[in-house]
């Protein structure tokens, strides 16, 4: 899974220390470091979440392939999971 910042590079892209990710609305944790991988966009990638309900995925419309990311528990947009994106060319699963 990889996350979009539609403004700038994402500043977690290259940030690989020890940790957790969480929701900067509700600060719900959502991501380990050790689920993060190195990936060939701008935005970070991880291939899985720490708790079961961390993201909830939904179809974009009109966007094949492609789902929006959001919280788990606020909603809050977090970015897209597009189809074979995972690092071994799949597309990451939760």
């Amino acid at each position: 899974m990889s996350f979009c910042s539609w403004f700038k590079e994402e500043e977690y892209r290259n940030h690989f220390e020890p940790g957790l990710y969480v929701c900067v609305e509700c600060e719900y944790e959502l991501f380990s470091s050790q689920a993060k991988y190195e990936h060939h966009t701008p935005w970070p990638a991880f291939t899985k979440t720490v708790h079961k309900d961390s993201v909830s995925k939904v179809p974009e419309e009109g966007r094949p392939g492609a789902l929006k990311v959001s919280c788990g528990k606020c909603g809050n947009g977090l970015g897209h999971e597009f189809l074979k994106d995972g690092p071994d060319g799949k597309m990451s699963r939760f």
